[in-house]
């Protein structure tokens, strides 16, 4: 039976109203009934394990991408030099553009003098070569082209200083506090930094707010002006389920990837960076990938709607509320762990009507050996009004009890308290 622990009461009046000092009087513990079969079969993962597995890479994340679990994480908060993997940012301020109808595939952006000259990887955009939107985003994405970065950037704000600034302000609105953006490319600046964690949530966004493009990030290789390139993620090559995203490299930020996989149902999503060269980077990638999917697996503990137990109402038309889950609750679950699941329904009680249905009104914290807790909103299944003149008087007659019962327990204290002293 899961347990649930008040939280402490705020501070009173020195003279309570009848309704606060019945209150404060008749806090319970809540009264759950939970099925012990969920505590044999099911645990959870909302964050790293304490021993997690080991990584080459100087910086590191694993997520699943369904349920937010941190498989792996090293220094996932400092921001680095992301190299090409930022121009993640570029594609999507430009699948954006698209989805929102100011441009389409079939636009053509004119390539300047500075795009064409472009060092590093490339396109071979020729300058004055009016390009279709379709044709540079594969350059971007399968080959890498910092050239066809520039063009995107130029058509859609002019410049790529000026894009660079609409990347900084969309990536505050996208919650990417770790980055910095000085150009479309990655190209080597003091100003150009992301964390691992933004580049994750990056890859995340694209992968969910874009299903329509995003499967060009799959594609494995691409040809333009008679010039044929791989894609240079070496995870769409390693048989491993995985769908995208981008590498990155130079001196500065090492050898690094974003990439993203999926098996079934489960998603997960990692980035690494820091590596000594591309043939430690796909084989830390594939291995990463591979643990992720092998070691933990995904558990559904509780469905939208399904009662985890009752909460007792103060001054409700009803003694109590059913209490549930607004959406489905499911935790990646390290296979060691999981018959080790502890549950409990935290909330402070008893709840004061009236209680509005899918109004929340507890936390559902979830534990397991070797895993950060997970909290999850619990909310009223049903509304309870309050309750009229019985419902008050049963409430006056139970704080006469409740004071009865502490007077009589203090002076039973009291008398004992008088004899240990005599007895001295």
């Amino acid at each position: 039976m899961p347990d649930a622990t008040p939280r402490s009461a705020a501070s009173r009046p020195p003279r309570p109203s009848l309704r606060s000092s019945l209150r404060s009087s008749l806090r319970p513990i809540l009264r759950a009934t939970l099925s012990a079969a969920l505590f044999a079969a099911l645990a959870l993962g909302s964050a790293a394990p304490s021993r997690a597995l080991d990584t080459a890479a100087r910086a590191a994340l694993v997520i699943d991408a369904g349920t937010g679990a941190e498989l792996l994480a090293r220094d996932p908060d400092v921001p680095i030099p992301p190299a090409s993997m930022s121009k993640l940012m570029t594609v999507y301020m430009v699948f954006e553009a698209l989805a929102e109808g100011r441009l389409s595939m079939e636009d053509r952006f004119r390539v300047s003098a500075r795009a064409a000259a472009m060092g590093g990887s490339k396109m071979f955009a020729r300058e004055g070569d009016a390009i279709r939107v379709a044709d540079l985003l594969r350059g971007v994405i399968v080959q890498s082209g910092n050239d066809a970065c520039v063009v995107l950037a130029e058509g859609l704000a002019g410049s790529e200083e000026a894009f660079a600034a609409r990347m900084n302000e969309r990536a505050r609105q996208l919650g990417l506090r770790g980055s910095h953006f000085a150009n479309a490319t990655g190209w080597p600046d003091p100003g150009q930094r992301m964390t691992p964690r933004d580049l994750v949530t990056l890859a995340q966004r694209l992968i969910e707010d874009f299903p329509q493009y995003y499967p060009i990030f799959a594609e494995t290789e691409f040809t333009w002006e008679g010039i044929r390139q791989r894609n240079r993620n070496p995870l769409l090559f390693a048989d491993v389920g995985a769908d995208g995203l981008k590498t990155g490299h130079t001196e500065e930020a090492g050898y690094g990837l974003v990439g993203s996989a999926r098996r079934g149902d489960r998603r997960v999503i990692l980035m690494i960076g820091g590596l000594p060269d591309a043939k430690a980077r796909a084989l830390e990638a594939e291995r990463l990938v591979k643990w992720a999917f092998r070691e933990f697996v995904n558990r559904k503990l509780y469905a939208a709607g399904q009662i985890l137990g009752e909460a007792e109402v103060w001054l409700g038309a009803r003694p109590s509320a059913p209490l549930t889950v607004a959406r489905d609750v499911v935790a990646t679950v390290p296979w060691g762990a999981r018959d080790k699941l502890r549950a409990r329904i935290v909330y402070e009680g008893p709840l004061e009507a009236p209680v509005a249905r899918g109004q929340e009104v507890a936390r559902l914290v979830i534990e397991a050996p070797d895993m950060a807790p997970i909290e999850v909103p619990v909310v009223a299944a049903e509304a309870v009004p309050e309750g009229g003149f019985p419902e008050r008087f049963k409430a006056a007659a139970r704080l006469v009890f409740a004071r009865a019962m502490r007077a009589l327990s203090q002076a039973a204290e009291d008398v004992a308290g008088e004899g240990a002293e005599g007895a001295r």
